[in-house]
């Protein structure tokens, strides 16, 4: 990162973090962008999740509590192509009986654009593309983790239904496992083993 600010560009992402008392987030910004710690996230990703952090501050400033599915819910109101006119109108109308300057946040909800420009000609960061090793780990490592998290939510499920006697079992033990078949052989893998064997015996062999 460049540690000086003498040359650096204007920009309208610098601009609004200081504006809204967002600063600590510019080097959030770049570790998201680059997967420093965060799974990693576009530049379209890091423009939504930007301006909702803006949405969330215009309405904690404006003293309205701001949890996360009502600034979710509330920026697709005002940015989502298919929300009805209706919608968004009523949406609007919403923030500005809350004491919002809706007129005044869109027009500084910003692109992915400025969001580059922002890291790279701002703040100097680099993304480094990973190699294609890191790159199975890391799917291998999201992949595990979904499939982790979907045990452990049918799991609970199940437990709740038995517990209020909407369900007959009593033990009972949950599998999740994904599999991969590949149809030019019909072998079939774990998904965990097709991607560590990095791709299919029969492919491999023709190579």
């Amino acid at each position: 990162m460049s540690s000086s600010t003498d040359d650096r560009p204007s920009s309208k992402v610098a601009r609004l973090l200081d504006e809204y008392g967002l600063d600590e987030m510019g080097a959030e910004l770049e570790l998201r962008w680059t997967g420093d710690g965060y799974e990693r996230m576009s530049l379209r990703d890091l423009a939504d999740y930007f301006n909702k952090q803006l949405l969330e501050q215009a309405l904690r400033d404006a003293g309205q509590a701001a949890l996360d599915s009502d600034v979710e819910t509330t920026y697709r109101n005002l940015t989502a192509d298919d929300v009805s006119t209706g919608v968004r109108t009523d949406t609007r109308t919403r923030l500005e009986r809350e004491g919002l300057d809706v007129e005044s946040l869109e027009r500084d909800f910003v692109t992915y654009q400025a969001i580059r420009s922002y890291l790279k000609e701002w703040r100097g960061a680099e993304y480094q593309k990973p190699s294609d090793e890191e790159k199975r780990a890391n799917d291998r490592e999201s992949i595990q983790r979904l499939l982790t998290r979907t045990l452990s939510v049918t799991e609970d499920r199940i437990e709740k239904l038995r517990d209020t006697d909407r369900i007959a079992v009593e033990e009972f033990e949950v599998f999740v496992d994904a599999q991969i078949l590949c149809q030019r052989c019909g072998t079939q893998y774990a998904v965990t083993e097709f991607i560590d064997n990095g791709g299919c015996d029969c492919l491999m062999d023709t190579a």
